[in-house]
């Protein structure tokens, strides 16, 4: 049942996009072509395919490093769901998180120092964050319920301050961004319908979001600070904002 479970999220989220390194020529992907899920990367033009993980578990939810040297991924290998990091391309794996919980979803931060991530550990899901080498692992959220929606990545602001997020700790699903070092969890938007789905732009001004107050899915725009919402006029979910 936990497999099947973790297969069922592995599809969501590799629908959802894949991760491309800093200079732009390089796609880390899943596939099971071997008969389970394994990391492989590839040139942005589909060549040079090569498979960096290789054994009977799941790996998955590749995520690179802002300087394109490093792939921070999940996987149940030790019997259940942790954070390992290798050197791209799939030299020198090293295991970063270790407890009888689960931990996913690794975000590295923008200087690459720090990799935020989701945590079961302490009996709900909650936001976690650590040095890039595993250590200082410290807490963020804590609520009686989960904190984070675990299908979405975690997304740090641009500067590296803060962490946008969506939780519904009361209720509904709302959108919500806490300080890097724990410091003041701020809601952004509070309504009786779901918000979710949050992007930042490139300068950290703006946070892109889905958000089905009209009675559709609609693609919102809201100041950082949640004030000057307004909608697009368009239905479907943010995936990433760019130049």
């Amino acid at each position: 049942m936990r497999q099947s479970v973790a297969l069922l999220v592995v599809l969501v989220v590799a629908a959802v996009g894949c991760s491309g390194d800093s200079s732009g020529d390089r796609i880390a992907f899943l596939s099971d072509r071997d008969g389970d899920f394994e990391i492989f990367v590839m040139n942005a033009d589909g060549s040079q395919i090569r498979q960096l993980t290789n054994n009977g578990d799941v790996d998955w939810q590749p995520a690179w490093s802002p300087d394109g040297g490093r792939i921070a991924f999940v996987t149940d290998r030790d019997g259940d769901e942790e954070i390992f990091v290798m050197i791209a391309p799939g030299s020198k794996v090293v295991q970063l998180t270790n407890n009888d919980d689960w931990d996913w979803q690794p975000a590295w931060s923008p200087d690459g120092g720090r990799i935020a991530f989701m945590s079961d550990r302490d009996g709900d899901i909650e936001i976690f964050v650590m040095n890039a080498d595993g250590s200082m692992v410290r807490q963020l959220t804590n609520t009686l319920v989960s904190d984070v929606y675990k299908l979405w990545p975690l997304l740090w602001s641009p500067n590296g301050e803060q962490i946008v997020f969506m939780s519904g700790r009361y209720g509904d699903i709302e959108i919500f961004v806490v300080n890097a070092d724990g410091s003041d969890v701020s809601q952004l938007t509070d309504n009786d319908d779901w918000d979710g789905y949050p992007v930042w732009s490139p300068n950290g001004i703006q946070i892109a979001f889905m958000s089905d107050r009209y009675g559709e899915g609609e693609i919102f725009v809201m100041n950082a600070d949640g004030s000057g919402v307004y909608s697009t006029g368009q239905q479907g979910i943010p995936r990433s904002w760019g130049g």
